[in-house]
């Protein structure tokens, strides 16, 4: 889970004075009003629509033209809270969305003047809520409640966006099948940038590459310039793509394309510092990796930067990097944590009780190969080798989870199995870490 860090937490334990402000017993109940529109500070693009959008509500307290607007400042947050990498802001999103259902009942319960026909009518609120505290659910990693919404969601209305949410919970739970009955579903009622890099990662899953690679490619394009933050995600993500596929200039200009739409973009630079990494560039690699785990300290981020450093030769850069990441590693990130700890050979016991714990809300490929590393890491070699067959029978082609299977199988003493695994992950090497290519050059095949 990503820490609580920046203005997102320090707005969330504020209450504004001007905002949805009532005189009686009833204000306690519009508390979540009071919070969405606490005074929020920023000079980027989203801070000033944020802002906007808490000016128009204010305005708009006892007309029901105000739901709509609630729900345009969640959605808001939702986009600050990914382009700031700051999970305080989904809790504000969270909050709007508790907001827009208490004006839903609110207005409901008045005696209005205004025509029948508004944006949003209290009963479409109560929809457009669950999607948005869905959506919270969701990043927040709070999977199995965000499942009950979006069921809730795709029996009572079931629009597209409902099927997407439905699809991407199911997903982080192993629910692999069902989520792909979601995800196309979402693409029949309305094919979209965010239903091309849906169907983009199922292919990747499923050991597509290419099909991943024209899907992604399909989103970025789609997405443009109306959602910059949107289309430099799947630059970003495609970079990782082509990578994979061996197409390092296509991976720098994709890189370059999302930095174009968001500059000092964290999956950019880290996409960037990775493909520097491919090229044996380690000097060249520090750079943009120290600006990614900068805006962006997860685990995932600090681990590569300290092995870019110390490829580079910056031991003591890289052990301070390091540091960090052993403080806050285990809150900000449990699996990614637990596989860098398992990596490294240390806290073999933590990374163990780490990928356990995960599993009980996230059973996809990516927590079985981190449960099944972190086994074997305390010695449980036969054990990681049942939960590394679970992780395989998806068909993830992914060098490191093929790493770690070749790693596994020679401490089992089983080469044959080794060396099939060994020889899946040199194709496609370019994705691991130096760490993790030392694995690679150690086994004796």
């Amino acid at each position: 889970m990503r820490r609580w860090i920046g203005m997102g937490l320090l707005t969330l334990s504020m209450l504004a004075t001007n905002a949805c402000r009532t005189t009686d017993a009833a204000s306690n109940n519009l508390q979540p009003c009071e919070i969405a529109l606490a005074e929020h500070a920023g000079a980027a693009k989203v801070d000033e629509d944020i802002r906007t959008t808490q000016k128009k509500i204010r305005s708009q307290q006892a007309s029901q033209q105000v739901l709509p607007t609630i729900e345009q400042l969640g959605w808001s947050y939702v986009e600050k809270a990914r382009v700031s990498f700051d999970p305080g802001f989904y809790k504000l999103a969270e909050q709007c969305a508790a907001c827009l259902e208490l004006k839903s009942a609110q207005l409901t319960n008045a005696k209005s003047q205004e025509p029948a026909f508004v944006p949003l009518s209290p009963q479409s609120a109560k929809a457009s809520a669950l999607l948005l505290r869905g959506h919270v659910q969701h990043a927040l990693h709070r999977f199995a409640e965000a499942e009950q919404i979006a069921r809730e969601l795709t029996t009572s209305r079931g629009l597209a966006f409902d099927f997407g949410l439905l699809g991407d919970v199911l997903m982080e739970q192993g629910k692999l099948d069902e989520a792909i009955t979601a995800y196309q579903r979402m693409m029949e009622l309305k094919p979209s940038p965010q239903a091309y890099s849906r169907a983009a990662h199922v292919r990747w899953l499923k050991g597509d590459l290419e099909s991943a690679r024209v899907l992604m490619r399909m989103s970025a394009q789609a997405s443009g310039n109306g959602d910059a933050e949107a289309s430099a995600w799947a630059w970003s993500k495609l970079a990782l793509y082509e990578l994979q596929a061996g197409q390092l200039k296509q991976a720098a200009a994709s890189c370059e394309l999302a930095l174009e739409l968001q500059p000092g973009y964290a999956p950019a630079l880290l996409a960037k510092g990775r493909i520097l990494l491919a090229e044996r560039k380690f000097n060249e690699a520090v750079l943009p990796l120290q600006r990614a785990a900068e805006k962006n300290p997860l685990p995932e981020y600090r681990w590569t930067l300290a092995d870019a450093l110390r490829a580079a030769g910056r031991n003591e850069d890289a052990q301070n990097v390091e540091t960090g990441l052993i403080a806050n590693g285990q809150k900000d990130d449990p699996r990614s944590f637990a596989l860098y700890l398992a990596t490294r050979g240390e806290q073999s016991a933590t990374a163990l009780k780490l990928a356990e714990e995960e599993l009980k809300q996230r059973r996809d490929v990516f927590t079985l190969d981190a449960l099944a590393w972190a086994q074997s890491a305390a010695g449980n070699h036969d054990l990681a080798w049942q939960t590394m067959q679970q992780a395989l029978t998806i068909g993830t082609s992914d060098a490191r989870i093929f790493m770690h299977a070749a790693v596994i199988a020679t401490r089992i003493g089983q080469p044959a199995l080794a060396r099939r695994f060994a020889q899946r992950t040199s194709t496609i090497q370019s994705t691991l870490l130096p760490s993790e290519l030392e694995y690679l050059r150690q086994l004796k095949l």
